[in-house]
Formats: C-alpha cells, sequence, structure tokens
C-alpha cells in the first residue's frame, strides 16, 4: 500500500457539502452556473444530434473534440493571464465572447448555412471562451470561501454541472425533437444572461500589488517551471490525461450508442447523458464523506475501476434500461476522478500560481479528451462501436493501475500560505528593478558529521528554488575550509529575485528549518547580493590571438 493510500487526504475538507453556499458571492455564482450549464448541455445536445444527421461518425465524434481542443490549447495562456490580471475581468470577457458566438450560432443554423465544418467551428469558439473561463473561474473559488472549505466548493461545482446534466440533455433532447437544432443554440444564448450580471456586480478584494506585473510569457514559463518541479501536480496531470484519454470514448460516441446500439432518436441521446448526470450528482453529494474516509489515490483508483466496467457493460448491452443504469453508474466514476484531480492540484498549488496549475491540468485532462474524441471516432468508424468501447474499457483499467506507480498525494496537512519571512534588503549600490542578472550566495558552516543530512535537504532546498524561479542553482565545498558549503543561484533581474523570495510556503518552511538547524555558525548564514557587471575592452586590447586588431570590436580599425 502507498503512503497516499493510508494518508487520506480529506482531513481538510469541510463539515458540510454545502458550507461553502454560506458565502453570498459563491453562492450566486453558483446559482448562475447552473443556469449557464444547462444552457451549455442543452446545446451540447443540439451541436451532437445535428451532427449525427449530417455527417459520419467520425465528425459526430469531432464535436466533442471541437469543444475540448480549445481547452488543451488556450488554458496555459489563460492560467498566466488569470494569476497576472484581474479574475473577474477576465471572465466577464469570456462570457461575453460565448454569448456573441452563440448568438451568431443561431442565427446562421436558423437561416441554414450550417455544414459540419462551420458546426465544428462554432462549437471550436465556443471551447475557446470555455478556455479563457476555466482557469479564471476555478482559481476564484479560493477568493470566494476558506481554503478548508475548497474540497466542498469544487464538489459543489462538479453537482452543479451534473444537475444541469440529469436534466438538461432531456431538455435539450425535446427541444430538438419539437423545434430542431437551432431552438436548442437560442435557448444556450440565453443562459449567459445570469452569469454576466452576477460577475459585473462581484467586487472581490485584490492584494495590494507591489510588483509589476509578470509578462505572458514569463508568467507560462513560471508556471510550467512550477508544475514541473512539483511532484504532487506531476503525478495529477499524468493520471488526468490518461483518464481523459479513455474516458472520453462514453461522450464522445454517446450519440451512436443512442442511435445504434439502441435504436433510439434524440430524446434517447438526452436520457443517456441525464442518467450519466444523475450518477455524477449523487456521486458529488458523496464526495465529502469519501474524503473522510479515503485517500485522494484510493478515490481515483476506484472511480477508474467504475468506469471501465461501466464501459465495458455498456458495450456488450441493447438494452435502454440496463445502459441507463450502467451510464449512472459510469457517471459517479467520472465526476469522483476529476473532481479529486481538480481539489488534488488546486490544493497542491499557493495562490500566486493556483490558476496556471489548474490551466496545466486542464491541458492534460481535455487534452486528453480531444486525443481519445478523435480515437475512438476512427475507432468506431473503421472497428465498430462495440470494440471502441472495449479498449477504452481497458484503457481505464490501466489508469486504476498506474496509480501503482504513480499515486496522488495527500494535501491535507499542507499549508501553501505565503511564509512572508523575507524582508527586500537596504542596497548599497543604486539599481533598477529591471537590473541584473542577480547572483546570490549562501555560507553555510557544516560539520563532518551533518553532511550527509545536509545535502539531503539542500537536494530539497534546489527543487523549491528552482521551483520558484532560481537560476544556475550550484552547491559547492569550500577546498581550504571543508566546513564551509556556499549555495549558489542567479535571478535574471533584481525584482525577479524579490519575487522568488516572496513565493515560499509554510511548508517550505520545514526545508529551510533543517537546513539552518545544520547551520554550525554563531550567527545567520551569511549572504552576499551581487549583479553582474561586463568589462569594457579598451581599444588597444581588441587584439585577435593573431596580433591584429578586430576590426569588429576596436573603432579604431574598423573600415
Amino acid at each position: 500500500m502507498s503512503s497516499s493510500e493510508s494518508d487520506p487526504g480529506s482531513r481538510s475538507a469541510p463539515p458540510s457539502l454545502f458550507s461553502p453556499l454560506n458565502s453570498r458571492v459563491f453562492r450566486a455564482v453558483w446559482i448562475a452556473s447552473l443556469a449557464s450549464n444547462f444552457g451549455y448541455l442543452i446545446q451540447s445536445v443540439g451541436a451532437s444530434w445535428l451532427m449525427t444527421s449530417i455527417a459520419s461518425p467520425k465528425m459526430v465524434a469531432l464535436v466533442q473534440a471541437s469543444v475540448t481542443l480549445p481547452i488543451m490549447l488556450l488554458s496555459l495562456p489563460a492560467g498566466a493571464l488569470a494569476d497576472t490580471f484581474d479574475r473577474r475581468k477576465l471572465m466577464l470577457g469570456a462570457q461575453g465572447f460565448m454569448l456573441a458566438v452563440s448568438i451568431t450560432l443561431s442565427i446562421c443554423t436558423f437561416s441554414g448555412l450550417i455544414t459540419p465544418w462551420v458546426l465544428l467551428m462554432f462549437t471550436f469558439l465556443i471551447g475557446c471562451g470555455s478556455a479563457l473561463n476555466g482557469p479564471a473561474w476555478q482559481a476564484s473559488v479560493g477568493e470566494m470561501v476558506p481554503r478548508q472549505e475548497i474540497a466542498g466548493a469544487v464538489a459543489l461545482n462538479s453537482m452543479g454541472f451534473n444537475l444541469a446534466r440529469t436534466a438538461g440533455p432531456a431538455i435539450g433532447g425535446m427541444i430538438v425533437a419539437a423545434a430542431g437544432a437551432a431552438a436548442a443554440f437560442t435557448v444556450n444564448v440565453f443562459s449567459y444572461l445570469g452569469l454576466i450580471v452576477v460577475l459585473a456586480r462581484w467586487r472581490p478584494q485584490r492584494e495590494v500589488q507591489t510588483l509589476p506585473r509578470e509578462g505572458l510569457g514569463v508568467a507560462m514559463s513560471a508556471g510550467f517551471r512550477y508544475v514541473i518541479m512539483s511532484g504532487r501536480i506531476g503525478s495529477v496531470l499524468l493520471r488526468a490525461f490518461v483518464f481523459g484519454v479513455s474516458a472520453s470514448a462514453v461522450q464522445s460516441l454517446m450519440p451512436l450508442i443512442a442511435r445504434d446500439a439502441l435504436g433510439g432518436g434524440p430524446r434517447t441521446f438526452g436520457l443517456l447523458l441525464g442518467a450519466f448526470g444523475v450518477g455524477a450528482v449523487a456521486a458529488a453529494a458523496t464526495m465529502t464523506k469519501l474524503r473522510g474516509r479515503f485517500s485522494n489515490e484510493q478515490i481515483v483508483r476506484y472511480a477508474c475501476l467504475v468506469f471501465s466496467a461501466s464501459t465495458v457493460a455498456l458495450a456488450l448491452t441493447s438494452s435502454l434500461i440496463v445502459a441507463v443504469i450502467v451510464l449512472a453508474v459510469g457517471g459517479g466514476g467520472w465526476v469522483l476522478a476529476m473532481s479529486t484531480f481538480n481539489v488534488t492540484t488546486q490544493m497542491s498549488a499557493p495562490r500566486w500560481v493556483v490558476a496556471r496549475a489548474l490551466a496545466f491540468y486542464q491541458v492534460a485532462a481535455f487534452g486528453g479528451m480531444a486525443l481519445g474524441s478523435w480515437v475512438w471516432g476512427m475507432v468506431a468508424e473503421y472497428e465498430g462501436l462495440k470494440q471502441a468501447l472495449f479498449v477504452s474499457g481497458g484503457l481505464q483499467f490501466a489508469c486504476a493501475l498506474i496509480g501503482l506507480r504513480f499515486p496522488l498525494a495527500s494535501t491535507s496537512d499542507l499549508s501553501l500560505d505565503p511564509s512572508n519571512r523575507w524582508q527586500e534588503p537596504n542596497l548599497a549600490v543604486d539599481i533598477q528593478p529591471t537590473s541584473g542578472p542577480v547572483i546570490v550566495t549562501v555560507q553555510y558552516l557544516i560539520d563532518d558529521a551533518d553532511i550527509d543530512a545536509f545535502l539531503a535537504a539542500m537536494a530539497e532546498r534546489r527543487r523549491i528554488r528552482r521551483r520558484d524561479g532560481a537560476r544556475n542553482w550550484r552547491l559547492m565545498r569550500d577546498l581550504a575550509d571543508p566546513r564551509v558549503w556556499i549555495e549558489r543561484y542567479q535571478t535574471p533581474t533584481w525584482v525577479d529575485y524579490v519575487r522568488h523570495n516572496q513565493r515560499p510556503t509554510e511548508a517550505d518552511r520545514v526545508i529551510t528549518d533543517r537546513v539552518l538547524a545544520l547551520h554550525r555558525g554563531g550567527e545567520r548564514p551569511v549572504v552576499h547580493r551581487m549583479i553582474e557587471r561586463q568589462t569594457r575592452i579598451a581599444p588597444h586590447e581588441a587584439i585577435n590571438p593573431q596580433g591584429v586588431p578586430d576590426p569588429l570590436t576596436d573603432p579604431t580599425h574598423a573600415a
């Protein structure tokens, strides 16, 4: 049994699933999001069924891919923007963009201008808006509720989406059957309005920023570096990608399951989606209790096994009743896995980088879904629907086995509040925030008996330094005095050095305290902060190896 299995990751969960709704802002956004989710799912039914009637199975599966692919492509810049700009304004912009696209889609459908590729274009654009909105919305949960209630808030968000999934597809199927796909697209247009109004009225308290905003490229690089140097998040990304690839078969092929395996129409399709949503809602309602009894890894592992079994059972049945039951069970496995991935990511990243961490999670999960949707569409077209579902079920079983090697970590006792130990030093040299590179050395005195413990602690310190932005980290030992060890690293500019020292968390203090306990000097380790300066080459020194003045560096001999 892995350590994560014996250490439940849920002891930080709130006592009640519904306690996040005590927050007025979260409650208002949650209700508005519920209405928006209804509209989205009604629109999805319309798009999927419209594609079923005008295109091949491969194109039907691409509807799901066209929604998830933008999340894979745009989540990283969206996460960087959400960490460096006003998240509320970012969400407002995304919602306004999706509203405009949905209006245009409705008009084009009513006008008879829709072709398979035009429909994919519009669903792709809606996916772009969703990709821009996702990291900002998920990261904003931490601004609406206390940290100990984040897990409950994520579960409520999953419940809200799946409440809409329960009734939304059925309503969408009835709308499509009665009035056509264009009517479903029109209903989605009105679903954005409530959320736009709530976001426009929300005035979150923003922390005073004392440092200049990071550029988009720098912010994305910092997020990538943090995720790569965080083993906790890396395990989430791997598992989410494999789960996304394997589990996407059920949702992307569901229109074909309704039509070909069950011999139904849009109402059957809506009923299947509704059954999937019922199971997801039921599972989300039990999320808090499950996190109190099982570890993150155990929840995901069992969820993968349940989803695997339900997918195989779905391939074997031609009964609508059995399919509804199987999909309800599969929906429960789906929401348990995805919610646990989300919570583990949120609880493993400090606030300054949480949106970027969630963006990487979305890239892994939804990128896997986009790839899987295309793969399963191809398999269904050339090998058959049943074979596609069988292979998908086997891959989900493999996702559970991966947990034996890459288990999800516990986040129950992880404190990611800023440590706030560091104070910006007074400088004798006048420099600008953009001056650099800045080279830092820290000198320690370590007894021979403590060298092994010191090296182990410094290995972890190296990871933390590099994760928070340090470059060219080195550890050196003085040849004249073996007790002297020097830690050396650099940052591109002075403002990067300040930002680097503001990022350590309370959890990082354990390593810092361990290193300081091994230092035997009478005072704290000596720190030297230096700025690199280039020397100037005098004209008479600009000589190449042959002793001839170099016209490229010696202006007196330039042609």
